[in-house]
């Protein structure tokens, strides 16, 4: 199977170019650089160049807060950009593969989000991530959308990397502890997706739609931020646990946006990744661990 991978710069598109050597798949990694894909016209001609089975949108505007004043840029990547994509492999043929996010929710449920709950983002981001998933449900009918939540991997910037060096940095850090997500590895993620491509591969078809797909078990920021600095081994920082009010930023935070994995799992067998083993992996805390 031929994979077109878009955006294989970021933490996810990264983790897919390092692990699609484990699988029986042909990948062909673009960034902004090789792809524009707010480009419907260079979409196309890359498409019909490249004859791909699949395309996997790992593109993302990913700054949450940014977002509040780069409106513009970040519906033209998350929502335009999607759509985009979902028009070429609709003309091509071919089926999408599309990363979304657990900031399509509200956070006003007291449990996990399951796929059926009405999205109500409450950010630019979430937003624009929104109205992506639309855009391909609408366009093409063989498509598979995969929300994900608080992504981490040795790749690009994240949650961990920055509690790890403001660890080295500082005696003490404040870490809001009122809002619930589900980590999930990157490597996890980039995992899922090569097998289902290989599923793809094999059987012809998938049972297609919108799933979850986060990590376990759920927390807090501070949690974890908590297991972060722990395994550090040697950070002597000490972390207070605040309420989002207290942390004020430009993008609203929903409180709880755990993910209801059941379906992916009944659907695929695929089960979520433990992220507090996936913070053992090579190159992770590398730079701030000295243990």
């Amino acid at each position: 199977m031929k994979i077109l991978v878009c955006g294989a710069n970021g933490q996810v598109g990264s983790e897919l170019v390092e692990r699609a050597r484990d699988f029986p798949v042909e990948l062909i990694a673009t960034g902004e650089r090789e792809l524009d894909i707010g480009n419907a016209a260079a979409i196309q001609r890359y498409v019909d160049d490249q004859r791909p089975d699949l395309l996997i949108n790992a593109a993302a505007y990913t700054a949450v807060d940014k977002a509040e004043q780069d409106r513009e840029r970040c519906f033209r990547v998350n929502r335009d950009a999607s759509g985009l994509l979902a028009d070429a492999c609709a003309r091509a043929g071919i089926p999408l593969f599309h990363i979304s996010t657990d900031y399509v929710f509200d956070g006003r449920l007291d449990r996990p989000y399951r796929e059926t709950d009405p999205p109500g983002p409450i950010n630019t981001y979430g937003r624009s991530k929104w109205e992506g998933e639309q855009r391909v449900g609408e366009r093409l009918e063989r498509h598979l959308i995969l929300r994900v939540a608080w992504v981490f991997g040795p790749h690009g910037n994240n949650f961990v990397k920055t509690i790890a060096r403001l660890a080295r940095e500082r005696d003490e850090l404040s870490i809001v502890a009122d809002q619930l997500g589900s980590p999930t590895p990157a490597s996890a993620i980039a995992t899922t997706l090569l097998e289902l491509a290989s599923r793809l591969a094999r059987d012809g078809d998938l049972a297609w739609g919108t799933y979850h797909y986060g990590g376990a078990p759920d927390c807090s920021w501070y949690d974890f931020a908590t297991r972060i600095v722990a395994q550090l081994g040697d950070s002597s920082t000490r972390l207070n646990p605040i309420g989002t009010a207290a942390y004020p930023t430009p993008a609203a935070r929903a409180a709880n946006t755990r993910l209801d994995c059941s379906l992916i799992k009944e659907t695929f067998g695929i089960e979520r990744p433990d992220w507090r083993s996936a913070l053992l992996e090579p190159g992770l805390l590398a730079d701030y661990s000295k243990v």
